[in-house]
């Protein structure tokens, strides 16, 4: 084996940067993944990488430890309910129980976006490209991280107000911060904190600044993904429309779960075995309807007929006749009509005239 890599990384060759390949792989971060390769743990075609400027082509032979990386995996992303007393990390010199060591076996290797110490707990996002963490963890990518914070102390709604400007702690500057008081209880106060940055222990950096310590801080939501009814240290997977959805142009992804390459556009969902909603059946006009289309109130016999069939027709029901129910005459009866008939008006009407 060699310490020359065979494909240098020039702008004239295709395919992608090696690290970018370990992250999209569930390997390690792509920054994780540069140290791999300058631990000389990465190889590609037999060869042993010690720089990552190096580009992979399709059909490269790529293994971490000796052992293929195998092929890439669509996109998954777990919401995950942090508790108290774990740390996000892969190991620890300590000793100390980790999120990846609480996790389901079956998950396979996944990475944290983002991180929440030790005593934080609350929403944190899994995935298993660690490209797609990479993306979501840059400021630029404009997610808000939501937090709701109990901390001992008093700050005055001005000092508050100021950290929507940003502010500068420890020589550390950090950008707009959005705090609302949701209530006071005694010496503690109950906030609700956004940040889109996610520098280390910011929240408690910089509510410690305004004379606050923050004694419980549970985060809520990482952009469009809620914690909502999720239980402490339960795992649940957002399935692949809504990741879709929620990633959009950010991080698109194909009808598989594969990112897109740049100028690539998802094709149409073409799966067979989806239900499709029966077409409901058209009620034919009631005879009292009205030019303006407005039915009547209480449908007739036809409103609930199909049109061509007749009252009689075969497997429609007959209305019975009420009980001690007399058939109506067809001629009119001179006793209701004041014992007259319409002829005898007439030969009443011949002799009034002169």
């Amino acid at each position: 084996m060699t310490d020359t890599p065979s494909t240098p990384d020039t702008p004239e060759d295709s395919g992608e940067r090696i690290a970018k390949v370990l992250a999209h792989a569930g390997i390690a971060s792509r920054r994780e993944a540069e140290k791999l390769i300058e631990a000389g743990r990465v190889s590609v075609n037999g060869e042993t990488l010690k720089t990552p400027a190096f580009k992979v082509r399709a059909g490269d032979d790529v293994r971490l430890d000796g052992e293929s990386i195998g092929a890439r995996p669509p996109t998954r992303v777990w919401r995950y309910h942090k508790p108290v007393g774990l740390l996000t990390t892969h190991s620890d010199p300590q000793g100390r129980e980790t999120v990846f060591q609480a996790l389901p076996d079956d998950m396979g290797r996944v990475i944290s976006v983002g991180r929440l110490d030790l005593n934080s707990e609350g929403l944190l996002l899994l995935t298993n490209d660690g490209e797609l963490a990479r993306v979501l963890e840059l400021p630029s990518t404009g997610w808000t991280r939501r937090y709701r914070v109990r901390a001992y102390g008093h700050a005055t709604d001005k000092a508050l107000a100021e950290l929507e400007k940003g502010t500068t702690v420890d020589g550390v500057v950090y950008g707009p911060i959005e705090v609302s008081v949701d209530r006071r209880t005694g010496a503690n106060v109950w906030l609700t904190v956004g940040i889109k940055e996610g520098k280390n222990r910011e929240v408690r950096k910089v509510l410690q600044s305004v004379g606050l310590t923050v004694n419980r801080l549970m985060r809520v939501a990482y952009g469009p993904f809620q914690l909502g009814s999720l239980k402490r240290g339960d795992v649940s997977e957002a399935k692949l429309g809504v990741l879709r959805d929620q990633l959009g142009k950010l991080y698109p992804l194909d009808n598989g779960g594969l990112p897109l390459k740049p100028g690539e556009t998802a094709q149409p969902d073409t799966r067979t075995g989806t239900a499709k909603a029966k077409p409901r059946a058209v009620r034919p006009a009631s005879r009292g309807a009205s030019s303006s289309g407005k039915h009547k109130s209480g449908p007739d016999a036809d409103s609930i007929m199909p049109a061509g069939k007749s009252k009689s027709a075969k497997g429609w029901a007959k209305a019975k006749p009420k009980a001690n129910e007399k058939p109506k005459s067809k001629r009119a009866d001179p006793k209701k009509s004041g014992g007259k008939s319409t002829e005898g008006k007439r030969d009443a009407d011949r002799r009034r005239r002169p």
